[in-house]
């Protein structure tokens, strides 16, 4: 696929990329690199990446971690897997369909569609974790392969080629390897609780070749089996051995707890998930949504600003691509739901703003693709976005509560199941409490540690 006007470069870029595998000289790795960067800023043609791909030129220059990363990323996978991926996101993804998604954006009626999806195909599931987000969906909810073909191919034609599978439990949607397949030409990444992944599963990842599994993980054997069931932290270990094995890219998830915190948080654990091969990790803060939800697994304001401080550590010293829902709010310009960056199709086909937001006013089986991300709740969504300049209080939920509640219960036509009004009524003064006290934290952490960073900010 080539990018509006830059197929000899694209090509030149997969080349290159492809021989940087091959570098073992640093040096000769940082030039290549360089003519790699220039290349892809020509191909660009929005600010926003530009800006992004000359800071990381910066970084390599610098020797931050972030070049051992990439070295990591290049020499360590199966070279089919490493391929696909440098295809389907690298130059898929952020190359040709930024510009695609330019593209869509000036078309008559056209919007700048978000950069990615967050699809889950089924709900069902063999675990029942306490806290679950998705746990309160009916388990016999699923979406059939024909609708994901058409939202897949919808997504494509608006410039998105990055899907994020969530569920239940992907891999127990028996069609799952046939959807990446037949969309060879995007990447997927897949949030998954490991326990289904053998080593027949970890072949027709490595086959498929556009997976990153990225596996739910608590901390350690205490808390990861307490949460999901006694045994599960084996069954994890042996699930990353797999696919270490098979040379999969792969990474690990971890919800923050009031309970788990100093586990998650820990050099020791992050540099035990480095050592079993991880090459991402995601940090996902509790919320008070989906089964049994309970204030009291909330991280304390303390808790979620310490995650924060670690990021920034870690990142200058660990051989591991972090990312943080909440806390990456100044990376990505506040609150990314409601299509501005994402939005999550659940699996009864309804379009909601965030995986954490269960309300909506569109069905992907009534509606298109682009009827949904651009509805008049998505617009009133985006339209208050970012709802604070202090870019470390992204989130209309536990953040910005009030407006949360004046966008589930005013603009919202309907909730995606039972009992997902609880955090806006219920729970609605203990959330209050929580952001009142968090925003004493994140007003100190802004004015002490941030600056808008090159590169920073919206997408468009």
């Amino acid at each position: 696929m080539n990018a509006n006007g830059h197929p000899m470069k694209v090509c030149a870029i997969n080349m290159l990329m492809a021989t940087l595998a091959h570098i073992t000289n640093d040096d000769v790795f940082k030039l290549t690199y360089r003519t790699v960067a220039r290349l892809a800023e020509n191909v660009a043609q929005k600010d926003y990446y530009v800006g992004w791909i000359r800071r990381i030129r910066e970084l390599f220059d610098e020797g931050h971690p972030c070049l051992e990363i990439t070295k990591k990323l290049l020499r360590y996978p199966n070279p089919h897997h490493r391929r696909t991926i440098i295809q389907t996101f690298i130059i898929n993804q952020l190359l040709v369909g930024t510009n695609k998604r330019k593209s869509f954006a000036q078309t008559p009626g056209g919007f700048y569609p978000p950069g990615f999806l967050v699809i889950s195909p089924t709900m069902r599931c063999n675990l029942r974790c306490f806290g679950c987000y998705a746990g309160s969906y009916k388990r016999n909810s699923e979406l059939s392969v024909e609708t994901i073909d058409r939202v897949l191919n919808e997504a494509k034609e608006m410039g998105m080629y990055f899907i994020t599978v969530s569920g239940g439990e992907p891999f127990y949607w028996e069609h799952i390897f046939d959807m990446f397949q037949k969309h060879n030409d995007m990447f997927f990444l897949v949030y998954t609780h490991g326990g289904l992944i053998d080593e027949k599963v970890a072949e027709k990842i490595v086959s498929a070749g556009n997976v990153l599994p990225s596996i739910s993980i608590e901390g350690f054997r205490e808390f990861t089996d307490r949460r999901r069931g006694a045994g599960h932290f084996d069954r994890v270990m042996r699930a990353m051995d797999m696919l270490r094995e098979a040379g999969v890219i792969f990474g690990y998830s971890s919800t923050q707890t009031r309970e788990n915190h100093d586990t998650v948080t820990s050099d020791e654990f992050v540099d035990f998930m480095a050592d079993k091969g991880c090459l991402l990790g995601c940090y996902f803060m509790y919320v008070p949504v989906g089964r049994e939800p309970n204030i009291d697994l909330m991280p304390t304001p303390a808790q979620r600003d310490h995650l924060r401080a670690c990021l920034g550590r870690w990142r200058n010293s660990k051989d591991i691509l972090f990312i943080d829902f909440w806390n990456d709010g100044p990376v990505v310009g506040g609150c990314i739901s409601g299509g501005r960056k994402y939005a999550h199709i659940n699996a009864n086909g309804d379009v909601e703003p965030c995986v954490f937001c269960h309300f909506a006013t569109h069905n992907i089986h009534s509606s298109s693709l682009r009827e949904a991300l651009n509805s008049p709740l998505f617009q009133a969504i985006k339209a208050q976005q970012p709802f604070d300049d202090n870019l470390l209080c992204p989130c209309m939920l536990v953040d910005h509560p009030l407006v949360g509640r004046d966008i589930a219960l005013k603009h919202g036509a309907y909730f995606t199941h039972d009992g997902a009004e609880i955090i806006f009524t219920q729970l609605a003064d203990a959330i209050d409490e929580f952001a009142d006290s968090y925003k004493s934290y994140a007003d100190l952490a802004w004015q002490t540690h941030y600056q808008p960073a090159r590169g920073e900010g919206e997408e468009k």
